[in-house]
């Protein structure tokens, strides 16, 4: 009733957002909507689906873990049917990561969820948990440092920030599932097995834990269902109050009494945390005692949360992708000008072609404004390959705010935008993008040929007439005599009719132009400038 008087009065419903977390080791769903500022969650789900477990030897997901995932996925997708294109932030994290057949499932996932699912790196997905944490806690000092640790089912997050910004930030090896499968793999319980399992965590701490402990911290948090868990059973079993090393230790010896996964019935453990709680307490104890940590707290703030919030700022201009991208080109020497000599011409061209070319997707567009201001990051490299450099630095970099798929279209764009076009560098995107890619690739190589001058002499008009069918087409009508009066461009464009039509685009430039049809001719012309 309350919603329908609010209608009836014409106030504007609440911002709804989502964000699906697929974790190694259960996958969350938390929908929330924005209320001045803060997120009030108004639905949350879980299913224990294990992925980690279930992948082979072969490091393939298995058929009986791929279906878990996608009925949970269904599942999902029912409650976020009726929301819209980019109010979702899909994530997968380690497992997916590692998965050798993630590119044949995640188009099944794509279809179960209804919405696009983002692989990220570690490093990102470290960067999403704090975010969710700094913004779930108080500090009574402002901008005070944290130490923040998410133990997932198949990787541990560790980060340094201040604010809302990371200072340091490491994704390892090591999680509750992958390290109960390696440690306790018969389900028996012993000191020798967490003696073993805790050894190991330290050892994947060892190259990190002289940095992390040079920057220090003021506050240690913990993230993940893992350190919840823990404090959980501290709690409920009257071992203590707070996550230390003295509290552990009970918890241990709890469970190497109890003998066996199976028996594992400690006071506030969840059945199906239970199976996977040995591995995550001998991490807890291996990153307790590298970094020298007195005590941890648990918080509420997850990567959902740190998602959420990204995706927020994302739809409200303040998207963490354009920082990065500034840095690197400021880090690499681009030149500013002729990137935005570009950029501009790219974009104009990409508002002509938009609807015959089905390049609606507003992400397609941020991704070509990326790729025109980095196309010239190989530069400092060496210039004969400069645009391979490119692509490789950009494929192999840290890029804060990226998901692997968004940095490798921004990789393939940069690596494509001159010489000969490889179709097999499109191959290896996700199938529903591979298309598009390649075309926004012909408007970057054309926008970098139109200002090889590196002038700032305006363009002249040109008309863009494009088609997709049969096959991809695009016809630039340039005024009366302008290419016989620039016969570099003219040559450049020969040139490049000839690289295109070698991957299936037809590309036609003319002097024909009446300016008074372009004048009239709506989206199909750009005033390239």
């Amino acid at each position: 009733m309350a919603t329908a008087q609010g209608a009836a009065n014409g106030a504007a419903a609440p911002e709804l957002v989502a964000a699906v977390d697929l974790g190694s080791n259960s996958f969350h769903m938390l929908v929330a909507r924005v209320d001045g500022g803060r997120l009030v969650v108004v639905d949350r789900m879980k299913d224990r689906v294990r992925l980690a477990a279930g992948i082979g030897p072969d490091g393939a997901i298995t058929a009986d873990a791929q279906r878990r995932a996608l009925d949970s996925l269904e599942r999902f997708g029912q409650r976020l049917r009726d929301m819209p294109v980019g109010a979702v932030r899909a994530i997968g994290t380690n497992s997916l990561r590692r998965a050798k057949n993630r590119l044949g499932f995640l188009p099944r996932a794509h279809a179960a969820l209804g919405h696009p699912i983002d692989i990220v790196s570690g490093r990102e997905e470290a960067r999403l948990v704090y975010l969710g944490v700094a913004h779930s806690v108080a500090d009574p000092v402002r901008d005070a440092r944290r130490l923040v640790v998410d133990i997932g089912g198949g990787s541990t997050e560790i980060i340094i920030g201040e604010s809302l910004r990371p200072l340091a930030v490491e994704s390892l090896h090591m999680g509750c599932v992958s390290y109960t499968l390696r440690f306790f793999p018969d389900g028996r319980i012993n000191g020798d097995a967490f003696q073993r399992a805790a050894i190991a965590a330290r050892l994947e701490m060892e190259p990190h834990k002289k940095r992390f402990r040079s920057l220090g911290w003021e506050r240690a948090l913990g993230s993940s269902g893992t350190i919840n868990a823990v404090e959980q059973v501290i709690v409920a079993s009257g071992f203590g109050h707070v996550i230390d090393s003295r509290s552990l230790k009970r918890v241990r010896r709890a469970m190497i009494e109890a003998g066996d996964i199976g028996n594992l019935h400690l006071a506030g453990l969840a059945a199906d945390r239970a199976e996977v709680f040995p591995g995550g307490v001998a991490i807890l104890q291996g990153v307790l005692r590298s970094l020298r940590l007195s005590s941890i707290e648990a918080a509420t703030g997850t990567i959902r949360e740190g998602a959420i919030l990204d995706l927020l700022g994302r739809r409200r201009h303040d998207d963490a992708r354009d920082a990065t991208v500034a840095d690197l080109t400021q880090r690499w020497g681009v030149d500013p000008l002729q990137a935005a000599r570009v950029e501009r011409t790219a974009r104009r061209m990409l508002g002509a072609v938009t609807d015959d070319w089905k390049l609606r997707d507003p992400e397609l567009a941020k991704a070509l404004a990326w790729a025109a201001r980095c196309h010239e990051i190989g530069l400092m490299v060496g210039h004969p390959s400069y645009h391979k450099h490119g692509g490789y630095l950009l494929a192999n970099a840290d890029l804060p705010g990226f998901s692997r798929q968004d940095q490798a279209l921004l990789s393939v764009l940069v690596r494509s935008h001159r010489r000969k076009l490889q179709p097999e560098l499109f191959d290896t995107l996700p199938r529903r993008l591979g298309r598009s890619a390649l075309r926004l690739a012909v408007l970057l190589r054309i926008a970098v040929r139109l200002h090889r001058g590196r002038s700032d002499r305006p363009l002249p008009p040109i008309t863009l007439l494009a088609r997709h069918r049969p096959q991809t087409r695009l016809r630039m009508s340039f005024p009366p005599d302008w290419l016989a009066a620039h016969p570099l461009t003219a040559a450049d464009l020969e040139r490049e009719q000839v690289y295109l039509q070698a991957v299936g685009v037809e590309l036609q430039a003319d002097d024909s132009l009446d300016e008074g049809a372009s004048a009239r001719s709506g989206s199909s012309a750009t005033a390239a400038r």
